[in-house]
């Protein structure tokens, strides 16, 4: 009996063990359905939503939690009344932005004959006039121009058996040695692949159309040996200038390059981007090609730069010497938002969408107040920062630190946390300098013509290939970024590098992208 008593109690002991175990698995269970909900409404968010991240109003309603009133009442001082006066905006018709565009005028008037008076037959005198305005836009033509180099000699040495002189008149170098290429036939092809993402298989139908038969290999060595030969060295000349930049900022994205040595075609490479911020007087964009997203490409491209530098939250930037880290508002914004579309819509996250609405709502806070101060001078910005973006940030830290010992980690909304957390010594480096800009946006404007034209064109056939992408996208969204028209800057350069010593930088001076000598057409007409 006593036996039996014995064994009865450990089977007991056993089943509550046993049931203790089940109710902690079906607890993991949950937190993993969980967790793939609000991945697949996430994904059903991106897919069918809209991919615009503006905040509602109605979205952001604070009375869904009493404690962010009393934390705002607590640590954001009430605002001063100011009398604010409005200057009503003078509106541009459709026909005032054709104002920068050449007119060609057609005048239709009457014969001699016509202008006498039907009834009394005298001269009638011109009473007012009627003009209409259209737009007349003329496609791309093909020609041939022929250069023609003419050369002397002098007969009266060829007949006496002296020395024969022979002068020929100056012709510029081409572009391309023995080729047909011109100037502004590179300039073209270029533009329409980097600049308007147009691939090289559909500039050739197009060219096709035009009468002109070339082959996507043809054009493609066009490219291949304009960059090396010409822009290359330009190129070399705004990297040596922009690591003498104080504020930077840096993004990286995918591509595929099919050869590669010792690498499958279908994986990845990667083009970095670095480019100089928004007080600089010298703007210039950067791309640079590398087989990988490896720590030492950054370290290696920025060698010698010494200031700040936006990132996003990739850790291979934080092996950098000589360099203080700027993070990205907008990734921390982007993750509570992302969260907030998880959770919304499920029965049991109401709680949890209360939080992701918080914190969402203290980074819409901190760009409000940025919006403010954009265009005032360095010392107001940084003073305004110090009284108003100080105690949304303390408030933030605090709430942050309070949400993380609640929210599971593993949640959309635990993410956010878990991301801003660690991110924060970064986050709030934009205290620092005025110069320094609460997000890494102008690296991701940037870097977007690449990404759409990655659509169209795919990938890159060789090493060679993505190197000479990564020059020309440079001298594109650089020209685009001094208000240039690359097809006519990039023109400009091709006509004018073959007749230059290369060696010489001083040589470049004048065709730098914010000269002040640049030919009037190079100007985007908007923007002159």
């Amino acid at each position: 009996m006593r036996k039996q008593d014995e064994k009865t109690q450990l089977t007991i002991e056993e089943l509550e063990k046993k049931n203790a175990q089940l109710e902690q698995r079906n607890k993991e269970l949950e937190a993993k359905m969980e967790y793939y909900k609000q991945q697949f409404a996430l994904l059903q968010a991106k897919r069918f939503g809209t991919s615009s991240e503006k905040t509602d109003k109605d979205q952001l309603d604070l009375q869904l939690f009493n404690e962010a009133e009393v934390s705002s009442a607590v640590l954001l001082a009430e605002p001063t009344l100011e009398t604010i006066s409005y200057t009503r905006k003078k509106k541009i018709g459709r026909v005032d932005r054709l104002n920068d565009l050449p007119v060609e005028t057609i005048h239709y008037d009457l014969s001699e004959s016509e202008k006498v008076c039907s009834e009394c037959d005298h001269s009638m005198h011109e009473m007012s006039t009627q003009i209409r305005k259209e737009l007349k836009i003329i496609p791309a033509q093909v020609t041939v121009v022929e250069h023609v180099q003419h050369i002397y000699s002098c007969r009266h040495c060829e007949t006496h058996e002296i020395k024969t002189p022979i002068k020929k008149a100056e012709m510029p170098r081409p572009v391309i040695p023995k080729g047909l290429a011109s100037p502004s036939a590179v300039a073209f092809v270029m533009t329409q692949k980097f600049a308007d993402g147009l691939p090289l298989y559909r500039q050739e139908k197009q060219l096709e159309r035009m009468g002109l038969p070339l082959s996507r290999q043809t054009i493609s060595n066009w490219m291949l040996s304009s960059t090396t030969s010409w822009l290359k060295p330009f190129y070399a000349e705004l990297y040596r200038r922009i690591r003498q930049e104080e504020v930077l900022h840096a993004d990286e994205t995918t591509l595929q390059v099919l050869e590669e040595p010792g690498k499958k075609a279908e994986s990845k490479s990667y083009m970095w981007l670095y480019r100089t911020g928004r007080n600089s007087d010298t703007p210039i964009v950067l791309f640079d090609y590398q087989s990988s997203r490896a720590k030492e490409n950054p370290q290696k491209f920025l060698e010698g730069f010494e200031g700040y530098l936006h990132v996003d939250g990739y850790a291979g930037y934080e092996s950098i010497h000589n360099v203080e880290l700027a993070g990205c508002w907008a990734h921390a914004r982007r993750k509570f938002d992302e969260a907030l579309k998880a959770l919304r819509g499920a029965p049991a996250g109401a709680g949890r969408t209360t939080v992701a609405k918080k914190g969402l709502d203290f980074c819409n806070r901190l760009f409000t107040i940025e919006r403010k101060i954009k265009d005032m001078t360095p010392e107001e910005r940084l003073k305004i920062r110090k009284s108003d973006s100080q105690p949304v940030l303390n408030a933030f830290l605090a709430w942050l630190e309070e949400q993380q010992e609640i929210v599971a980690p593993k949640t959309a909304t635990g993410t956010a946390i878990s991301y801003t957390l660690k991110q924060w010594s970064k986050l709030t480096t934009f205290m620092k300098d005025s110069r320094i800009e609460i997000d890494n946006n102008r690296a991701e404007l940037s870097i977007k013509p690449f990404v759409i034209g990655r659509k169209n064109w795919l990938f890159a056939a060789s090493t060679r290939g993505a190197t000479s992408s990564a020059i020309a996208y440079s001298l594109i969204e650089t020209a685009k970024e001094n208000g240039l028209n690359p097809f006519f800057y990039l023109q400009l350069l091709f006509e004018e590098l073959p007749q230059r010593d290369l060696e010489k930088l001083e040589s470049f001076e004048d065709l730098m992208p914010w000269s002040k000598n640049l030919p009037t057409n190079c100007y985007i007409q908007s923007k002159k």
